[in-house]
């Protein structure tokens, strides 16, 4: 039988899942509001993916600097609501699905753009967690 290395692991599983549930919702209800069926490329799941990994970004820098949040929030963040927001495999699939019907530049955009923006999305979370707290600690006493 396997042990688990966390005393509290249920309770982690509860947390992904309600995070999870949530994170699903958000994902679907906004890559529906932005998606257009006209598009060339499937737009509203690179911009949740674009969110998501600023978000991201966000909560794990942020939680180096500030003790409100916990690593129960944390895992409830960032596995659960924003790893079902997120979404490698409809990435993969919209992907697969122009290749198939030889949407060459179409998916070479989509792939691209894909990449660069979950990596400016990083990018410009660290950037102003940082220039959050370094404004954080001139202004204090």
């Amino acid at each position: 039988m396997t042990s688990f290395p966390r005393r509290d692991y249920m309770r982690d599983l509860i947390l992904v899942g309600i995070g999870g549930f949530i994170g699903a919702i958000l994902r679907y209800a906004l890559s529906s509001i932005i998606q257009s069926d006209g598009s060339a490329i499937p737009v509203g799941t690179l911009l949740v993916n674009f969110l998501g990994t600023f978000l991201l970004g966000m909560v794990v820098y942020s939680a180096e600097l500030v003790s409100f949040i916990t690593p129960d929030i944390r895992i409830f963040l960032t596995i659960g609501v924003l790893g079902a927001f997120t979404t490698m495999s409809t990435f993969g699939h919209e992907a697969f699905t122009m290749f198939e019907e030889g949407r060459t530049i179409p998916l070479l955009v989509y792939v691209i753009a894909t990449v660069l923006l979950v990596f400016l999305g990083i990018f410009v979370a660290k950037i102003s967690v940082n220039t959050i707290s370094g404004a954080l600690q001139v202004s204090s006493p």
